[in-house]
């Protein structure tokens, strides 16, 4: 069982992947977007990862406003929610984006990538610690609610 971690953007869709114990996200590509309104393709290549990944469970980032308002951006993600999982058939959560593009950026400038390298790789990283946020919750809800973890 995996966990993917998704960065949807009106170009572009930052993914990301959970290990199998669900403790470290992974980047693993970013998926190039043909057009605002065409999503069949984007659907398509993220099934097909789900397939190989083998994954149980969707993140998908929800950009709201600083004063957690949802604006135009957080709209669309609930829409293309409600596609992935009328498509995939799994679980959706939409989880707080805020700030994750700005901090991708920062990581990317401390690695030293030059700023024309950057958009290669900043929605991918963002998809990242959108996951990595969503599965350091879940550890600390599951260990704080006494859930046993899986023997290894």
């Amino acid at each position: 069982m995996r966990i993917m971690g998704l960065d949807f953007g009106s170009k572009t869709v930052g993914v990301a992947i959970s290990d199998p114990l669900l403790i470290t996200a992974q980047g693993i590509t970013t998926i190039q977007r043909k057009g605002e309104n065409k999503l069949r393709r984007t659907l398509a290549q993220i099934e097909a990862l789900i397939e190989e990944y083998e994954v149980s469970e969707i993140v998908l980032g929800n950009p709201r406003h600083m004063n957690a308002d949802e604006g135009e951006r957080s709209k669309l993600s609930a829409e293309f929610k409600d596609m992935l999982e009328r498509r995939t058939g799994l679980p959706v959560t939409l989880w707080d984006e805020r700030l994750t593009t700005v901090a991708a950026e920062k990581i990317l400038i401390e690695a030293n990538v030059r700023r024309e390298h950057r958009k290669e790789y900043v929605d991918k990283i963002a998809a990242v610690l959108i996951l990595q946020s969503y599965l350091d919750y879940r550890g600390m809800r599951d260990s704080a609610s006494g859930a046993q973890e899986p023997e290894r």
